[in-house]
């Protein structure tokens, strides 16, 4: 008989005493280069940590047209890679969002995953030891991808040969040297068509100048969330110090360094109005967050504005790739999902989907 596993996202709180499945248990290896064709981050550095230095590669460059699939391809790569881990921001305990681990499993019975509130205020716990050198050279390797990647590889490797070694956190944040790394595997290699740099606020102020007319070879432009339909391949940008609300408001300060942060859109539910996106340095790791979303007053799906009390950054720009979109699920049909051989469930409370597991193909996990 055949072998089956079940990839579940559970966005239903789990029984009492459900066991808790660590990010390691649950990731899998990156794809052979047969299947997608990318280079793994990893390859841009050489040596272990605390002595880790660049390797110079240049990045894969492709008509903007052309590099949507990648970009959503590539960015679910790294989810599974990282262990699936999943935010729920359409689901809050207290006005915290919630967090689980995908669990997969063999036979067909799904195994309980995780299902816990995240911290209020502070800083998020280091990775365990053991899964923080797993990654290490992945982290060090999209830093790798950006015009600083030498200079915060080095503080890296300082952090590293300190008191804490491994258990320490990351040096800097590396939530935008995710994306870019992404950008430059994805296609976008020319520094016209994305400008990667160690901060969001740099590519989200050329997409600015794009929808304003002075950056015409940009890939992406900026619009207010739901001016414009969001499709996987867009990403959607938050911003905290300064608190933007609105693209109009980052205009006025265009070029001033900022904190932020942008995620990649990797699957849109219109029946069950829900937004599915992917970024690095999400709890430590790369994760998938869930966006509840509403309809604009012209019909276009967005996500909808976080409840008063949430824990959460409010979105204030879609950045929209310039290339036509592709479906709307393009989750389930990466590649990564499909080369897991296994059944697909969304276990969820909204009417609209379907509850029973959706199969993907045979043989073993």
């Amino acid at each position: 008989m055949s072998r089956f596993c079940i990839l579940a996202i559970f966005l239903l709180a789990l029984a009492a005493g459900a066991s808790e499945l660590s990010a390691q248990q649950a990731a899998v290896p990156r794809l052979s280069r047969d299947i997608l064709d990318v280079l793994p981050p990893s390859e841009r550095v050489r040596g272990a940590p605390g002595r880790m230095t660049m390797r110079p590669l240049a990045c894969h460059s492709l008509p903007t047209a052309q590099a949507r699939r990648r970009i959503v391809d590539i960015a679910i790569q790294e989810w599974g890679f990282f262990g699936f881990s999943v935010v729920d921001q359409s689901d809050f305990d207290n006005g915290i969002p919630m967090e689980r681990i995908l669990a997969r499993t063999r036979g067909m019975g799904a195994a309980p995953a995780s299902y816990t509130p995240l911290p209020r205020g502070g800083r998020f716990p280091a990775l365990p030891s053991d899964e923080a050198a797993r990654v290490a050279t992945s982290v060090t390797g999209y830093w790798a991808a950006t015009p600083q990647g030498a200079a915060m590889i080095a503080r890296q490797n300082e952090a590293w040969s300190g008191p804490w070694g491994m258990t320490g956190r990351w040096a800097d944040p590396w939530s935008a040297a995710f994306v870019c790394w992404v950008m430059c595997e994805g296609g976008l290699g020319e520094s016209d068509q994305f400008q990667r740099a160690s901060a969001h606020w740099t590519y989200i102020d050329q997409a600015i100048r794009a929808r304003d007319g002075r950056s015409p070879k940009a890939a992406f432009v900026a619009y207010e969330v739901g001016e414009e339909r969001i499709v996987p391949g867009d990403m959607l940008c938050s911003g905290r110090r300064p608190d933007y609300r609105t693209v109009a408001q980052r205009r006025r300060q265009m070029g001033v360094g900022a904190r932020s942060h942008c995620d990649i859109v990797v699957n849109v539910d219109e029946a069950a109005g829900r937004i599915l996106t992917i970024g690095g340095n999400v709890r430590r790791s790369v994760s998938l967050k869930i966006f509840a979303a509403t309809r604009t007053a012209s019909g276009i799906l967005r996500p909808a504005d976080p409840p008063v009390n949430a824990d959460m950054r409010p979105l204030f720009a879609h950045l929209k790739l310039r290339a036509d979109p592709i479906e709307l699920n393009a989750l389930r049909n990466s590649p990564t999902v499909k080369s897991l051989n296994c059944e697909l469930q969304i276990v969820e409370r909204h009417a609209a989907y379907d509850l029973q597991p959706v199969r993907l193909g045979e043989g073993a996990c």
